[in-house]
């Protein structure tokens, strides 16, 4: 996917989950120079990562492939999130820049504690600023992560 695409796509996928009102209160979601003001992981999930994982984190398959996010063994270390969700993988676009470290931190742990996944160490946000400025590994193609700033 190249960068267009994928600024697009972002594009796209904040315009969905911008507009999300509870029923007796303002939005929950709220976006200040260009970041989530969101800070609960529950929140982010249920406002941003579930237009594509879906509300049961099952996934979907459709006009793309967005992959379940239950029961995954991947999720069992916090660097392979973290480093999804900021640099985005595949067809998913990059958050580094929409959330900081804290709200990363509180998607991350939210998933890994959530749908069939017990991986119970919390995410904290000097974990997720490690893994924004950690080098490339060996399988990976990201480098260094963004900042929000």
């Amino acid at each position: 996917m190249s960068k267009l695409q994928a600024s697009a796509f972002a594009a796209a996928l904040l315009a969905v989950a911008l507009p999300a009102v509870a029923a007796d209160g303002p939005p929950p979601t709220r976006v200040a120079k260009g970041h989530f003001t969101m800070s609960d992981g529950e929140a982010i999930y249920k406002n941003v990562c579930a237009a594509c994982h879906m509300s049961d984190a099952m996934g979907a398959k459709g006009a793309g492939i967005y992959p379940a996010l239950a029961n995954d063994k991947r999720l069992a270390g916090a660097a392979y999130p973290i480093r999804a969700v900021v640099l985005g993988q595949k067809g998913m676009p990059p958050f580094g820049a929409y959330f900081d470290d804290d709200q990363v931190a509180a998607v991350v742990g939210y998933v890994r504690t959530h749908f069939g996944n017990s991986y119970a160490a919390p995410v904290t946000a000097a974990e997720v600023k490690a893994q924004r400025t950690s080098p490339a590994g060996p399988n990976d193609v990201h480098g260094g992560l963004p900042t929000a700033g």
